[in-house]
């Protein structure tokens, strides 16, 4: 059988249903793609038989019936294992791996899957499973450009769907580096949130100025990555030096109402390494010089 009457068969295939799978398979349906699933306890997949999917009895009979396969298992070492009875079937097909992993797992699959004929397409969802389907919510993809120019309409189903560039690795690259953005303003966010909330104030009130205050955060994100690209940091949002002594003020507020400093002592490591690097009179964005250089400051 061909693979374009494959894809009259099925827009796309999902393999593996476990939280994400399974709001990714309900997103393909609900852009009105026929979809086929398969995930190792069957239960799962009737589940979303019941919603319109085509439940298909192996994993070979997914593979068969769609052009687009779409893969989101624990690791690449499973996507493997997973794939491996139905390698012989990949050939023209696209691989859309949404798995977790390094840049050099990336790099493997995406060999992996040339070797048995199919165009590579890594990726990672940076929203979580709430926002599957909507248009907020943000998918990276790296690999075969004209496999995503292909299947892009499909896979605007998810979201904002992104092809960053040729290279499958740049996906997991992204993938861990907005992982420790998220993380980095989360943590801010839980130490000012216990902070408030030391002084009597109520959290959701808090939350609302913070979510207003954020709009300020990011626009310096924007400015801080064109002045590391140019390597010069202009002192328009404060130097090191200053910020060096607003941190001192925040730990010694958090040590004051009984908070934990874990959150303000990793600012201050990073400014006083700023500073000892020589760019304490610099902008703040001179911090990624610090954290470029690999050291940590004793």
């Amino acid at each position: 059988m061909s693979c374009d009457d494959n894809q009259a068969q099925a827009a796309v295939a999902v393999i593996g249903l476990g939280q994400m799978g399974t709001r990714l398979a309900q997103a393909f349906l609900a852009g009105g793609y026929s979809t086929t699933v398969w995930n190792r306890s069957p239960a799962k997949a009737e589940a979303l038989a019941a919603q319109g999917a085509t439940r298909a009895a192996t994993v070979n009979e997914a593979v068969a019936t769609s052009a687009l396969i779409v893969v989101s298992l624990p690791d690449y070492a499973t996507v493997r294992t997973v794939l491996g009875p139905a390698a012989g079937q990949l050939r023209g097909r696209t691989l859309v791996n949404l798995s977790s992993g390094t840049p050099q797992d990336a790099a493997e699959a995406a060999e992996w899957a040339a070797g048995h004929g199919a165009a590579y397409l890594d990726g990672a969802a940076m929203s979580g499973t709430r926002l599957v389907g909507r248009p907020e919510a943000l998918f990276v993809l790296s690999g075969s450009r004209s496999a995503f120019d292909r299947h892009e309409a499909v896979l605007r189903s998810l979201g904002n769907s992104v092809h960053l560039g040729g290279d499958p690795a740049l996906a997991p690259v992204y993938d861990t580096a907005l992982f420790g953005l998220a993380w980095g303003a989360l943590a801010g966010f839980y130490h000012s949130l216990a902070l408030v909330r030391s002084a009597g104030v109520d959290p959701a009130e808090f939350g609302a100025v913070a979510t207003a205050h954020m709009p300020f955060v990011t626009s310096l994100m924007a400015d801080h990555a064109r002045q590391a690209d140019k390597g010069v940091f202009p002192d328009d949002d404060g130097t090191v030096e200053v910020h060096r002594a607003a941190i001192e003020h925040l730990a010694d507020t958090s040590e004051t109402q009984g908070i934990g400093t874990q959150v303000p002592a990793l600012f201050r490591s990073l400014l006083q390494q700023a500073a000892d690097d020589g760019h304490g009179a610099s902008g703040i964005a001179s911090v990624i010089e610090a954290i470029a250089k690999g050291r940590r400051h004793a």
